[in-house]
């Protein structure tokens, strides 16, 4: 997945994460999945009025065990 251009992501656009549930049950990746789903855009999404970008620095561990790692422990 491209990662986007924080500029062009309107405020409005983003998901609020507070709305986002996860069901702790679920598998991994299942997990993985429920949290895109919602999200809708991985890298931008907003917590109340504040927009937040993630954006990773490529050391050892890749996108996907970072962001694995973050839903696992959700």
């Amino acid at each position: 997945m491209k990662e986007p251009e924080q500029s062009k992501m309107d405020l409005n656009d983003l998901v609020d994460i507070r709305d986002v549930k996860v069901d702790r049950s679920l598998p991994t990746e299942e997990r993985i999945k429920s949290y895109v789903q919602q999200v809708k855009h991985p890298y931008d999404f907003r917590v109340g009025k504040v927009k937040v970008h993630i954006s990773y620095a490529g050391e050892s561990k890749t996108i996907n065990d970072s962001f694995t790692d973050m839903i696992a422990s959700l």
